[in-house]
């Protein structure tokens, strides 16, 4: 199975930083994974305009319909549209500052396969569910709710991000990231059966170059999504060559 880093810029790039992925794309002209930047909606056409093809593009966030009367709201046809591939769907800040469901999120992958897209869905238990010993039954709820019926390696992506990781500079033990990957791996088996074996997990939460090839090596880790270590061409490239 091919790994994926993807990056996830959240609300941060100007036009500007359209040079950080030319200076990422002449340094890893032939990644030996997957390389995906998924930018502010401003920038998507541009920089999938600017990544070459060495680096696929893709959107925060998609709305569930094609079209409408939603303010503000892009749909997965429109992230296609612009060039994107890929759409992150039920990120952790998604779900706290927005108020998103599972039943939302589930919604969206299927809008972004509508478009012929891949969906990343996010799972993660927060800071309170972990000490209280209920992160296994948190994300593996979140994983069935999220995950519409008919995911298939080809079009779903499944990242783990224990919320209370993400930007802290926590990280969980590779004991601890190993042992939510294989169960969400075991519940993916046990829903979509051999399908779900090149179904990509990624995980997600303070990676950076010094970390990434140890979390790489760890059981069910296909690869990371990336916050702020991807804004910068030398911080990611040091995770993509991680995962070579």
């Amino acid at each position: 199975m091919r790994k994926l880093a993807a990056g996830n810029w959240k609300m941060n790039g100007l036009g500007e930083s359209l040079s950080e992925i030319r200076a990422l794309a002449e340094a890893h002209p032939a990644p030996a994974c997957d390389v995906l930047i998924c930018p502010p909606s401003t920038l998507l056409a541009r920089l999938s305009d600017a990544a070459g093809d060495a680096i696929a593009t893709g959107a925060q966030d998609c709305h569930a319909n094609e079209t409408g009367a939603h303010t503000g709201d892009i749909s997965a046809e429109m992230v296609a549209d612009a060039g994107g591939t890929y759409v992150i769907v039920g990120h952790s800040e998604r779900r706290t500052d927005h108020g998103e469901t599972d039943d939302t999120v589930n919604a969206k992958a299927r809008a972004a396969w509508r478009a012929g897209l891949s969906a990343i869905v996010c799972v993660g238990e927060t800071l309170a569910q972990r000490e209280a010993g209920e992160a296994l039954s948190v994300v593996g709820a979140q994983v069935a709710g999220s995950v519409p019926d008919g995911a298939r390696a080809a079009n779903t992506v499944v990242a783990y991000e224990p919320v209370w990781a993400i930007g802290t500079g926590k990280v969980p033990t590779l004991e601890e990231i190993a042992e939510v990957h294989d169960d969400i791996r075991a519940r993916l088996k046990a829903r979509f059966g051999a399908e779900a074996d090149g179904m990509r997990l990624l995980y997600g939460g303070s990676v950076k170059p010094g970390n990434a090839a140890e979390i790489f090596g760890t059981s069910n880790v296909d690869g990371a999504l990336v916050g702020g270590a991807s804004l910068k061409a030398e911080d990611f490239g040091g995770i993509i060559a991680a995962l070579a």
